[in-house]
């Protein structure tokens, strides 16, 4: 495998469930470190919604590997984020047999 270029800053979140005060919880999101990557598009399509439509983009995002069980591997239900962009995390796997990267099989919405 050519070693990707890895020219983009993400910061890694994971979500925290805290109580709301009214007997429910609310999802907070904390950062758990920087991570370059390597963003590739791979398909879109667009939902149509009874409010408004949402435009959704499937992408591909390649990082460093992290041992399994570390805080700085990337895990589905976690996210990326880019300023105010945010990838939802789908699936994570490795990028080859050398385990020197991941790839991160994520989503973007974005209401149109």
């Amino acid at each position: 495998m050519k070693a990707p270029i890895l020219n983009r800053a993400l910061i890694l979140e994971t979500p925290d469930r805290i109580p709301d005060g009214a007997g429910g919880f609310k999802t907070i999101w904390t950062a758990l470190g920087l991570h370059w990557a390597h963003v590739d598009a791979r398909s879109a399509g667009q939902i149509t919604g009874a409010a408004s439509a949402v435009s959704r983009v499937k992408m591909r995002i390649t990082v460093r590997a992290a041992p399994m069980g570390a805080a700085s591997r990337p895990k589905p239900e976690q996210r990326f984020r880019e300023g105010s962009r945010i990838f939802q995390i789908e699936a994570v796997s490795d990028a080859d047999s050398d385990g020197r990267y991941l790839i991160c099989y994520v989503s973007e919405e974005v209401s149109v």
